[in-house]
């Protein structure tokens, strides 16, 4: 048996899976470090004037998975898959609230390069989540991997992983959504 920190994760959600309440309280010493890596990579592509910092934004995701009753995970890369969903609900919708009483439309520009964050407005996720539901629509499992890459910050590797594909096609797919997001959203700002 794994006694390593990934198998104890792994150990720790079966036993969360099978209705063991505490193991999620558990896990989350051995999974905070990775998602406070997530948090701080989502909070880094934010406005600079964002109030969401990444303690806050783990703190909301964790309340989120705690609370969720058909929570269910195959092992650690699907944990931080479901985790990287929930900061980008979680983004989205303080995004949002920020835009609430605001006028006007705002012109869109989105980098989706993952070498070089960009810090956007909030405009400009929720222009990113709209496109990125599009791209649910049409290409289910591209929309997804951006959920993992960019708003969870997995790396090609562990997006790979945690979606049971090769990295030659991780990598394809990350381009060719990015290209088709990047033209979904100009095209809904002009």
């Amino acid at each position: 048996m794994d006694e390593s920190p990934k198998g104890e994760v792994t150990l720790l959600l079966a036993a969360w899976r099978n209705g063991d309440a505490e193991a999620l309280n558990k896990m989350m010493p051995l999974v905070y470090a990775e998602l406070h890596r997530i948090a701080r990579r989502a909070w880094t592509q934010q406005a600079r004037n964002n109030t969401l910092q990444p303690t806050a934004l783990i703190n909301e995701a964790y309340l989120k998975l705690a609370s969720s009753k058909s929570a269910s995970f195959n092992d650690r890369c699907h944990f931080f898959a479901v985790a990287s969903s929930a900061m980008r609900q979680i983004l989205v919708n303080h995004a949002k609230s920020r835009l609430t009483g605001k006028r006007g439309g705002a012109q869109v520009h989105v980098s989706l390069d993952d070498i070089q964050p960009v810090h956007q407005e909030a405009a400009e996720i929720v222009a990113l989540h709209e496109a990125l539901e599009a791209l649910q629509a049409v290409d289910p499992r591209k929309s997804k991997l951006v959920e993992m890459r960019y708003f969870g910050g997995l790396s090609v590797e562990e997006t790979a992983e945690a979606m049971g594909l090769s990295v030659r096609t991780v990598n394809r797919d990350w381009r060719l959504a990015r290209s088709w997001l990047i033209r979904e959203m100009n095209r809904e700002s002009s």
